[in-house]
This record gives structure tokens, C-alpha cells and sequence, in this order.
């Protein structure tokens, strides 16, 4: 067993082309010995976003803090926030944004380890 506490969790930007004012935690992932998913944590400052993208497993989120939206293939906005849970099925082409002026959007991400 592990309990990690995430504010001792690394908070790195992320650089993927398209992504603005996001970053990602991994608070458990391959390094502790998961299985078979990798559990992260994305925080989007206001007016930031991660990029439009696809890949070819689900993943599933939980919007822990905020309000923002969940942006489809062709530019459809379904919004988000706190407490509310988020399914993306595989190849769905995505983007979550975060849409409130004054605080970040943080949600939890889990997708197949590998992927990590």
C-alpha cells in the first residue's frame, strides 16, 4: 500500500505543441508499481488549456477543483466543474479548458500505464 500526499508530488509544465498554461502530477504511476493505470493530476491556470488530442485507449476524469469545459473534435464545449466525473473514449479527439477568470481547474486523469 502507498498513500501519497500531493502537494509533496512534483509539478511539472506540460510541453506537449497546443497545450498553454497546464500542468501535470503523477502521484501514482509506474515508479510505485501500478499495475495497470497511472493516476495524474492536471492543473490549467485561467485561460489555459491542454492541447486538442486523441489516443487509442479511454481515460477517465474527476474534476476536483473549478470549472471549465471539455471541448470535442469540432469545437463543442461541455462544461465542467468540481465534483463532476468525465469519460473520453478512445480516439476521441479533446481538449479541456479552463474557462473561470479567477482559479485554476485541477482534475484527475487516469489512463493505462504505459501511456504515462
Amino acid at each position: 500500500m502507498k498513500i501519497t500526499d500531493l502537494s509533496k508530488v512534483e509539478k511539472v509544465p506540460m510541453t506537449m505543441e497546443g497545450a498553454k498554461g497546464a500542468s501535470k502530477q503523477i502521484p501514482l504511476g509506474q515508479a510505485d508499481g501500478v499495475p495497470a493505470y497511472t493516476l495524474r493530476v492536471f492543473t490549467i491556470e485561467p485561460g489555459g488549456h491542454t492541447p486538442y488530442h486523441g489516443h487509442p485507449f479511454e481515460h477517465m476524469n474527476y474534476i476536483i477543483e473549478g470549472e471549465g469545459a471539455l471541448v470535442d473534435a469540432e469545437g463543442r464545449q461541455q462544461p465542467v466543474r468540481k465534483g463532476d466525473f468525465a469519460l473520453v473514449l478512445p480516439d476521441e479527439v479533446h481538449q479541456y479548458r479552463n474557462t473561470a477568470a479567477d482559479r485554476p481547474l485541477v482534475m484527475i486523469c487516469l489512463v493505462p500505464k504505459d501511456y504515462e
